[in-house]
């Protein structure tokens, strides 16, 4: 069964019972009075756990419904590690090769324009692969967390994940993103080999080890939309 992080609001108000909600970037966050116990919080999340993967679901399926909005043109942009490259239709010597990054532009080879949008995936994988292993390595000796294996795939709401039994998942997606969001969800999952819920604890060792989480949170929150092909 795949992990579902949440996260848990606590309010000091006279709140008396649990709502769960799913934000528009896909996080479930979960309001309770500001008292409760984690084994409730728990208790209660497991008990709508059914309704969360449901709603999650359909989430990205209206996803899957905005694909095809790309026009695979030249001067089209498409975002890697934050910046926006242009796109050039071109004949790419390397017969093997029909997408590449070079100065800045890239090229995709105009005989498979029709298959633009698997070879873009296929490029951003290979990416992905490459640069959350490096990144995940050097967090990993940093905090001492080793994840048991790292997965990439292609969630669209959801761009990591840790297993009960430590296994990160990492969607393609975040490698559009720039490293030090690339970073925080990479730290945020490798803490949950430590700590498995968002509890206050969770949320203080996140503080210690990247202050400034919040604000690439916010970003996440903010430009999540933009992560998209």
């Amino acid at each position: 069964m795949e992990k579902i992080d949440y996260h848990v609001v606590r309010s000091k108000k006279r709140r008396k019972t649990l709502m769960l909600k799913i934000e528009r970037d896909g996080r479930v966050v979960m309001h309770v009075p500001y008292r409760t116990s984690e084994r409730e919080v728990e208790k209660f999340f497991q008990q709508k756990r059914t309704w969360v993967e449901k709603k999650l679901h359909e989430k990205e399926k209206n996803i899957d419904g905005r694909e095809g909005r790309r026009q695979y043109v030249t001067g089209e942009r498409f975002l890697y590690l934050g910046e926006h490259y242009p796109l050039e239709l071109h004949e790419l010597n390397n017969r093997r090769a029909h997408i590449a990054l070079s100065h800045g532009i890239f090229y995709l080879n105009r005989d498979h324009v029709s298959q633009a949008r698997e070879l873009f995936i296929k490029w951003y994988k290979e990416r992905a692969r490459e640069i959350f292993a490096e990144r995940v390595s050097y967090y990993s000796e940093k905090l001492k967390l080793y994840p048991k294996e790292i997965t990439i795939g292609s969630a669209k709401t959801r761009y990591g994940s840790c297993t009960a039994d430590n296994k990160l998942f990492f969607s393609f997606r975040l490698v559009m993103a720039p490293y030090p969001i690339i970073d925080y969800v990479i730290v945020h999952e490798l803490v949950h080999i430590k700590i498995k819920n968002h509890s206050q604890r969770f949320w203080g060792y996140m503080e210690e080890v990247m202050p400034e989480y919040r604000k690439y949170r916010k970003w996440l929150k903010v430009n999540g939309t933009l992560l998209d092909i």
